[in-house]
């Protein structure tokens, strides 16, 4: 008997990267990542690539034959700041580009807002449009990357609890070591629906611990060179673009 269901209690991750991500360089695909959660005890993910959201129905099936439920899941760039659109409609999710259109999107669809890292240092962050918005989250996120002497999570959870919404635990995984050390304990039956609706009531515990230093070195090391890597060879592609049009150029005839 799965002991986690029959205590309606769900081990859930709400932000999850893999190589079919268009904007990351990852190593672990989503079947990798499914088959790495099965064995982790993880009865819900989320796989939210940077502003396209997974649709298959393979890995959907391939998900649920090991027990897992797959909640449709998105990191959207809205004005500049990553947020995590969970179990939206994908055309609409993707249609997303302002918070007005976010605003629009919640009144229309039974999904979930959650704030990512909000007040970490990256442009990308959230940080003051999160008081600017602040109607339109449902929970923000406590984040993996943290260790007891570089917290920017708490900040995080003192705004939650200072707005009455809920903390969620997630690994923001882009190396499978992450899988496990934050995620949500989740007070729902298993299906997307119910699952979400717990977290907008506060049916849902973080279970997380500081993260040793050599593992954060190690992830933040082989994200950092994977970009690289990933910057190089579109350099190389758009340097490849310039050269084939410098030599369309260069024997184009000359009309008499």
């Amino acid at each position: 008997m799965d002991t986690r269901r029959a205590e309606g209690v769900l081990k859930v991750d709400f932000h999850l990267h893999t190589a079919e991500d268009p904007v990351d360089q990852i190593h672990h695909d989503a079947a990798t990542l499914i088959d790495r959660a099965a064995g982790a005890g993880y009865g819900a993910l989320a796989i939210t690539l940077h502003d396209r959201q997974l649709e298959s129905a393979w890995i959907a099936d391939y998900a649920r034959e090991r027990r897992i439920v797959l909640l449709p899941g998105m990191e959207r760039t809205i004005q500049g700041k990553h947020v995590l659109l969970i179990n939206f409609p994908r055309a609409a999710a993707e249609s997303v580009f302002t918070f007005r259109d976010l605003a629009w999107l919640k009144s229309r669809s039974n999904g979930i807002v959650i704030a990512p890292h909000p007040f970490f240092p990256g442009g990308s962050c959230l940080r003051g449009q999160l008081e600017t918005h602040a109607h339109l989250f449902d929970a923000v996120e406590w984040s993996y990357f943290w260790t007891r002497q570089f917290d920017f999570n708490s900040r995080a959870a003192q705004w939650a609890r200072a707005h009455g919404k809920a903390v969620v635990g997630n690994s923001d995984m882009h190396d499978l070591r992450q899988l496990g050390r934050t995620h949500s304990l989740v007070r729902a039956e298993a299906n997307a629906d119910a699952i979400c609706a717990a977290v907008r009531n506060g049916n849902v515990d973080v279970a997380t611990e500081p993260v040793p230093l050599l593992e954060l070195t190690m992830v933040l090391g082989g994200m950092t060179l994977r970009h690289r890597l990933l910057h190089g060879q579109q350099l190389d592609l758009e340097h490849e673009r310039g050269v084939r049009r410098d030599r369309r150029v260069a024997y184009r005839p000359i009309s008499e």
